[in-house]
């Protein structure tokens, strides 16, 4: 995870990047939460029948316990459920839980359910016009005011089976790989309290997802019927739930929280990865190379950890120490794009002899695996304008102001591109089509405009 907490907040780099969305919501970058998630969720999506590279999976850096599909084949997971599941049992039955909402059809019949339950809200609403017309101001004002709740109950009566189709697809595509699905009960007993809370007070999941003793003793049921549930998950999966959990503590939460959580005297893997990320969050690049140096010692192969230096020395004014760590990060996890991206700006701060042009060259490399990177798209602006290339930086700022929906100023550099690049020329005739297609003219684009503003 590029929990580098990149500073620049754009795109996808090496620790905990963050990238915004116009949802005002961060999505994180991980190349290590995402390889984790990416093994545990795939295996899911065949059982279901389900083309992996079909769906995408994104982690949301919000603290409230949620996951989601939405948008297509896009499962959504926050970082708030990643860290307060107990076991990897219990994001694997969420997964699993969430994958039938893809493999059951469910977007498109909840998206029917939700405009046939806004049809008693919409009588609700024309009742407390008539009744403030004619004179009934107070009743008018509850029949609008109770218009959502009508909306609510009928989409719930909708659902609820599909909640139920989904516990139960969840349970079998867990006991099709031979895992234990004691996680999903757990994490369903865990939040059973939800249910008394009122709909404001409750995590966004059980809004969504709501519960039911009923829900819950059939889930449990059709568990305890597979023979699995004391399957323990193996050590590789655990190591992996371990060290994801740390590196999203020791990036998200408070100091404190993460020495309560990983004292001192704790020597395991995880808590000096945890302590060695929260010593870089406060600027102690003592403290984060005393850890991460003796988790190279102890797994001199990890790819990760010498992400996590070079991030450190990067972010703490040493670029021209930080490029030996990120190539050897390359060198253990070879054409990684996120990983790419954090040699090229090391090797493009650096700036010896050869230096920006090999950077050009990691990034092209990145984009080619992700060519929506924004991120990585600013990165290379950088490199060509270091090499005095303006008019292909220029098209490097439209490429990145596009992939984040900056439509205003994809157009004005796609523009600028596009007068100064060689006519009829692959770069030129693609800032045109950045131009064409940002253009303010068309309505469609109306609405990227007016959030420029």
């Amino acid at each position: 995870m590029k929990f580098s907490f990149l500073r620049p907040i754009i795109a996808a780099v090496g620790a905990l990047a963050f990238v915004a969305t116009a949802s005002a919501q961060s999505l994180i970058r991980d190349a290590e939460i995402e390889t984790t998630l990416r093994e545990w969720t795939d295996p899911i999506l065949e059982v279901a029948g389900l083309n992996p590279s079909d769906v995408d999976l994104y982690i949301i850096n919000d603290p409230s316990l949620n996951a989601f599909v939405a948008n297509g084949q896009k499962i959504h997971l926050h970082t708030g459920l990643l860290i307060a599941a107990e076991t990897p049992g219990q994001v694997k039955g969420v997964i699993a839980h969430e994958t039938c909402h893809i493999a059951c059809g469910h977007s498109i019949s909840r998206t029917r359910a939700a405009q046939v339950a806004s049809r008693p809200a919409l009588v609700s609403i024309g009742l407390g016009v008539l009744a403030i017309a004619a004179g009934a101001g107070d009743a008018g004002a509850a029949l609008i005011a109770s218009s959502q709740q009508f909306a609510a109950l009928n989409f719930f009566v909708h659902t609820r089976a599909e909640e139920a189709t989904a516990d139960a697809a969840a349970v079998s595509y867990l006991a099709a790989l031979g895992q234990s699905p004691r996680g999903m009960v757990e994490f369903f007993e865990n939040y059973r309290y939800q249910e008394v809370l009122s709909e404001a007070r409750r995590y966004p999941y059980f809004r969504s997802h709501p519960l039911a003793s009923d829900r819950i003793r059939t889930t449990r049921q059709l568990a305890q019927e597979t023979g699995l549930m004391d399957v323990p998950p193996d050590p590789k999966t655990q190591r992996e739930f371990d060290l994801m959990q740390a590196k999203l503590i020791g990036f998200l939460e408070p100091l404190a929280r993460v020495y309560q959580k990983y004292p001192r005297s704790d020597k395991s893997e995880a808590a000096r990865y945890a302590r060695a990320i929260a010593s870089m969050q406060s600027s102690d690049l003592a403290g984060t190379l005393s850890e991460v140096d003796s988790l190279l010692e102890e797994f001199p192969e990890n790819p990760y950890y010498w992400e996590l230096k070079g991030q450190a020395l990067f972010e703490m004014g040493k670029p021209a120490e930080s490029v030996a760590p990120h190539a050897k990060s390359l060198e253990y996890l070879p054409g990684h794009p996120l990983l790419l991206i954090n040699y090229a700006r090391s090797l493009i701060a650096r700036g010896e002899e050869g230096d920006v042009k090999a950077g050009e060259n990691a990034l092209r490399d990145a984009l080619i695996k992700e060519p929506q990177n924004s991120f990585a798209w600013s990165q290379l602006a950088i490199a060509l304008e270091k090499q005095g290339r303006r008019a292909e930086a220029e098209l490097a700022t439209a490429e990145s102001a596009y992939n984040i929906g900056d439509y205003q100023r994809a157009y004005i550099f796609a523009g600028r591109a596009a007068q100064d690049l060689e006519p009829n020329t692959p770069d030129a005739r693609r800032a045109n089509d950045i131009r064409n297609v940002t253009d303010p003219a068309l309505p469609e684009n109306e609405g990227y405009w007016r959030r420029r503003g």
